[in-house]
């Protein structure tokens, strides 16, 4: 993988007016960026591509984030996924961790910060691919 080429960011929300203008906004910012409402949707879009990091709601209707969580780390271990929620605290962030997210954020979150966790799982997904191709 290029280090130049752009961060490609899977968000899955499905608070459908989040997760489009947060697209737009990480598009912006230069981010190859695609958006999911529902956990199957995400499935799909990652059956379909690759992607560096997940930006992963973990209360969701039909599929909660825990068990996409678990089903993305089966299917592409390199991506990094971080968990955004409205509705968690330290219990849900070491139960995410433990099963394998890169980091825990949580709703409202900054901008910016939202977007350096981002960069910084990013990076070290592709550090951890760089590591496997060598």
């Amino acid at each position: 993988m290029n280090p130049e080429s752009p961060i490609r960011v899977l968000l899955v929300d499905d608070e459908v007016s989040f997760v489009t203008v947060l697209a737009k906004r990480l598009s912006l910012r230069g981010l190859d960026t695609q958006a999911a409402t529902s956990g199957p949707q995400a499935i799909q879009n990652l059956r379909g591509r690759d992607f560096d990091v997940a930006v992963l709601d973990l209360k969701m209707d039909r599929m909660d984030g825990m068990e996409v969580l678990r089903i993305f780390r089966q299917m592409l271990p390199s991506m990094r996924v971080i968990m955004l929620t409205g509705h968690g605290g330290e219990t849900e962030a070491r139960q995410a961790i433990m099963a394998g997210a890169f980091d825990y954020i949580i709703k409202p979150c900054e901008f910016e910060d939202l977007l350096a966790k981002i960069e910084k799982a990013a990076e070290a997904a592709r550090q951890l691919l760089q590591g496997n191709t060598s």
